[in-house]
């Protein structure tokens, strides 16, 4: 973070400093709500966890070197405080953190330093994150959120780890509700903003993809106009293969970049062919010139996530050829998505971070791909906050299944039945399995039962599932 002294922090966190702090302290360090990442110079942020409240840890935390606790209520330690619970603290963090960005980033500054760039879609957001962040390091020093840090408490914590030196703040936003993508927004506000899709992922909170949709479309309507700000107008990068989100072309002053396979999309691929180890290969044409990139990500749906983030590189600057061997180079930075690895000849995929219709269909599209002529086995769980559509989505990624050939379709958990009942009811052409079990340590003893040399694995299912576990138990079933 830049550097601010303890009373200038109290003025933008409308907090009040207490206990031993002095008011000419430095915070200059990282801004932390895990007292065990606590260094020199931080600021402690206190909440009310379900496990552990962070007020029990204020102590340990300055004793580590923090400068300061951000807190709801008095601690034995320097500290700022809020009039509130976790509310305020959060609400405080969010000052601080617009500050900082205002500083750093704000379209609206002259003179501002970092170029902010704002990435939502139903899925493929932290993909498409990780490859901008990877691309645009080369042109600067970039900051990113780990995972998917994307809500009221991970989006300011990212925007304060940014120091005067940063030249690109990569920010991930999400939805629960309409208005969340707004707040994050003015929070960092974005110059460039990046919508991926429009799909079913919460649509039971939503009610419809047209309200997702204009939740998604908080983000470009945030964007500065494409005139302003000293040459460094808005930027609204949207997928020009998903009709609801090139509608959003209407709600933005920003500057339109269509991205895609439509033939009008100013970034665009052509071209695109599969290699032997899943990843994809294609004609990047970008301002009338044509370069081949071929992907280390796996999955066709790269394709789109890639073309998003090579947008974003030629707004900033950089040249196509540069930008097409950024994208080659890049690997799979978060956790427990389309990850690949070998085990006693079986190639297997773990992909269980989340899941959506979309989203499954793509990573069934990319087990079909990576098995060609070998087995594929698919275990899957349920999709979460789908309303009343989920028992027909379910049983949708069943049939799908079934038509790519799944040769053992593992379905884990009763809230995922659908996912059998579908692949079942095309059972007269196909071949396969289903194995229903109840969680992952069965889904595991399933697949080690049934797999052999050669074949391809693949595990995905919604957060709540944590079938990520599936493919630790698989590679160390062995040892057990």
């Amino acid at each position: 973070m830049i550097a601010l002294t303890l009373d200038r922090i109290a003025e933008i966190t409308q907090t009040a400093i207490g206990g031993s702090a002095r008011p000419d302290a430095i915070v200059d360090g990282p801004v932390v709500i895990d007292s065990r990442q606590v260094a020199p110079g931080a600021l402690f942020v206190a909440l009310s966890g379900e496990r552990a409240d962070g007020h029990d840890f204020a102590r340990s935390a300055v004793d580590s070197g923090a400068a300061a606790v951000l807190a709801s209520r008095p601690v034995d330690a320097p500290h700022l405080l809020v009039d509130g619970g976790d509310e305020e603290v959060v609400a405080a963090l969010a000052r601080l953190a617009r500050h900082v960005a205002g500083e750093l980033g704000d379209p609206a500054r002259a003179g501002a330093t970092a170029e902010v760039i704002g990435v939502t879609g139903s899925s493929g957001k932290t993909t498409t994150k990780d490859l901008i962040a990877q691309v645009v390091e080369r042109m600067g020093p970039t900051v990113a959120p780990a995972g998917s840090f994307n809500n009221e408490i991970g989006h300011p914590l990212t925007v304060l780890r940014a120091d005067t030196g940063t030249k690109h703040l990569v920010l991930e936003v999400a939805a629960r509700g309409i208005g969340h993508i707004a707040h994050l927004c003015r929070v960092a506000p974005p110059r460039i903003g990046v919508v991926l899709n429009v799909g079913s992922a919460h649509m039971g909170e939503f009610g419809g993809r047209e309200a997702i949709a204009k939740a998604k479309g908080e983000l470009v309507e945030a964007l500065p106009k494409a005139s302003e700000h000293h040459g460094r107008g808005g930027v609204a990068v949207l997928n020009a293969d998903d009709p609801l989100v090139r509608a959003m072309s209407s709600r933005t002053a920003a500057r339109v970049v269509l991205y895609g396979t439509a033939e009008d999309a100013q970034v665009r691929a052509t071209d695109i062919v599969m290699q032997d180890d899943g990843a994809p290969a294609f004609t990047l044409h970008l301002r009338g010139r044509r370069v081949t990139v071929r992907l280390g990500l796996v999955g066709a749906h790269q394709v789109s996530n890639a073309l998003a983030a090579a947008a974003v590189a030629d707004e900033l600057g950089m040249d196509i050829e540069d930008i097409a061997a950024a994208l080659g180079a890049a690997t799979p930075v978060s956790r427990w998505r389309m990850e690949v690895t070998e085990h006693d000849g079986v190639t297997l995929v773990n992909d269980a971070y989340n899941a959506n219709p979309e989203s499954m269909r793509a990573a069934l599209t990319t087990l079909g791909s990576l098995a060609r002529d070998r087995r594929a086995i698919a275990v899957l769980a349920h999709m979460a906050e789908l309303g009343e559509d989920g028992d027909a989505e379910h049983e949708k990624v069943g049939e799908f299944a079934a038509e790519i050939g799944v040769a053992h379709l593992v379905v884990v958990g009763e809230p995922a039945e659908g996912i059998a009942v579908g692949a079942e009811r095309v059972a007269d052409r196909w071949n396969g399995e289903s194995i229903r079990v109840p969680d992952a340590e069965a889904a595991a003893e399933a697949v080690r039962e049934r797999m052999r040399t050669g074949d391809v694995v693949i595990v995905k299912g919604s957060r709540v599932a944590a079938l990520e576990r599936v493919i630790d138990l698989i590679t160390k079933g062995d040892d057990q």
